[in-house]
């Protein structure tokens, strides 16, 4: 049998070509890609290379490896679309065997953007451990070795997940990408400025336990070559080549399954387990009966299958995260802080039917009164009661313990809760008073020509929360200026919580009628999208 990989490279640039003779654009995204991708690789490379005979030469170069490893391993599963030929289901009906496939595709995989990035970043991690004869030999084969074992392991995890990354759950790790890369940027830029002040000789131990784990064991070898430690180097190119191994036949016993196989989606299960007489099953029975139970579990199933719901949680779940913590862990925190994670997550109460988009009419064809139009809200509210109360006790302690600051815990709980009912309160009107669409495709979160109602309904709806808090608020300053204030401060935890709870039950008696009143008003405003 004829080796098919001259077929399928040949297929790849026949993909490529054709992609950049649809349009002008495309040509022009492409061309200033390569350029700006080519540009940032040599500035990495010269950066490289000048860092020889440096100190901690040997730290940069294994653990950029190891970086770019991990660039590869994840990239995929964010951007599924970014190459056609990740999809080995397209090959199916072609009659071939996995293993020359497998090499049909590595040698595809190295044509591109992506393969000219690595390989430029690879060689300059390369030559800045390089030196005399026998660590530049080692160099060419640990550089070559490092970018296959890059290239196979995004297959490998490409191949693995490819079910996922052409279904909805897919599309939802696409949407969620942006949220990742924004929280690995501040992690990236926190871990900077612990750095910045230490040098790079807290990150000797970690290199040094990446010198053996492919592929940066590669480059881990020619820094031994290039010392006289030739059986060491031996070694770790050694790690290497069978880590490149492990993933070729990983690969190729993912690309048994997916041609042999049938997809398990599209099949019925023949033992479907039984539900009960409600027709619900698993956590689902542990939420109330009646229409109350109804809306809570149609939430949680919005939050849980709705990428615009998902990114939208997610981000408001990290950012009530990261905000104390991370300033708890610099010793610029206070424990006020905390009060982050139930204001954000407080936020998803505000445009409720919006996130509904048309499949709103479903909800207003069972609410002919004031309240019906109570129930919904009321679950609306208990379902995100149900993820915000342990999630803002859960930061709230994480925070306090950072600070050591527990004799202040039940004045940040009290004032948490007392928020959290503020902003259930106020979104529970707004989301009847000035509801918007949120378009379904795209990144926007709003349609168009509706900016303002979202501005209105958000900000405002948030300065109004903050005027109902001041209650508590000025309770709390109050105990802390008189002079046995302190030891009374744990009143605030009851006191913010009966305060938050009596702010929600009046919310939402107050926009039950005005959500019953503005039926069709809200169905209009939020199918626009």
């Amino acid at each position: 049998m004829t080796s098919p990989t001259a077929t399928v490279v040949r297929l790849k640039l026949a993909l490529l070509r054709n992609g950049l003779r649809q349009s002008g654009g495309r040509r022009a995204a492409f061309a200033a890609s390569a350029v700006v991708a080519l540009l940032f690789a040599l500035s990495q490379l010269a950066g490289l290379i000048l860092l020889r005979g440096r100190p901690h030469a040997d730290v940069v170069a294994v653990i950029g490896t190891a970086v770019l490893a991990l660039g590869w391993a994840v990239l995929p599963l964010f951007f599924p679309t970014g190459d056609e030929t990740l999809d080995p289901t397209r090959l199916v009906l072609l009659p071939l065997h996995p293993r020359p496939l497998v090499r049909a595709l590595l040698a595809a995989s190295l044509v591109g953007i992506g393969p000219m990035f690595t390989l430029l970043v690879l060689t300059g991690c390369a030559l800045a451990l390089a030196h005399g004869p026998a660590g530049y030999a080692v160099a060419v084969a640990a550089v070559a070795l490092a970018l296959l074992v890059c290239v196979a392991l995004a297959r490998a995890v490409a191949a693995a997940n490819v079910r996922l990354l052409t279904s909805r759950r897919g599309r939802d790790l696409a949407v969620l990408s942006g949220l990742v890369i924004a929280i690995g940027a501040q992690l990236v830029n926190f871990g900077a400025q612990r750095l910045g002040s230490a040098g790079l000789e807290p990150l000797r131990p970690a290199a040094d336990v990446l010198t053996w784990v492919p592929p940066a064991s590669a480059i881990g070898a020619v820094r031994s070559a290039s010392e006289g430690a030739y059986g060491v180097a031996a070694g770790q190119l050694a790690v290497s080549l069978a880590g490149l191994a492990l993933l070729l036949a990983a690969w190729a016993r993912s690309l048994t399954r997916l041609m042999t196989a049938p997809d398990g989606s599209t099949l019925q299960p023949l033992d479907a387990p039984a539900r009960d007489r409600s027709g619900t099953a698993g956590p689902a029975r542990l939420l109330p009966g009646g229409r109350t139970g109804t809306v809570m579990e149609r939430s949680l199933r919005y939050i849980w299958r709705d990428p615009k719901t998902k990114a939208a949680w997610v981000t408001s779940l990290a950012i009530g995260l990261i905000v104390p913590v991370f300033n708890a862990v610099q010793g610029t925190g206070s424990i006020y802080f905390a009060c982050f994670a139930a204001g954000m997550l407080g936020i998803q109460m505000y445009n409720q039917f919006g996130q509904d988009t048309s499949a709103f009419w479903m909800v207003a064809m069972t609410v002919s009164s004031a309240r019906d139009a109570y129930a919904e809200l009321r679950g609306r509210a208990l379902a995100l009661l149900l993820v915000t109360l342990p999630y803002a006790v859960l930061v709230t302690v994480l925070t306090t313990s950072l600070l050591d600051a527990w004799a202040r815990l039940p004045e940040a709980l009290g004032l948490s809760f007392a928020l959290l009912g503020a902003m259930l309160a106020t979104g529970a009107w707004t989301s009847a008073r000035f509801p918007y669409s949120i378009p379904q495709e795209g990144h926007k979160n709003v349609a168009p020509g509706q900016a303002g109602l979202a501005w209105i309904a958000i900000f405002g709806g948030m300065v109004a929360a903050a005027l109902l808090c001041s209650p508590v608020i000025a309770l709390t300053i109050w105990l802390h200026v008189t002079a046995d204030g302190a030891a009374r401060a744990w009143l605030l935890l009851p006191a913010g919580t009966g305060y938050g709870a009596a702010l929600t039950l009046l919310g939402l008696r107050l926009a039950a009628p005005r959500t019953a009143a503005r039926l069709p008003e809200i169905l209009t405003a939020v199918s626009k999208g």
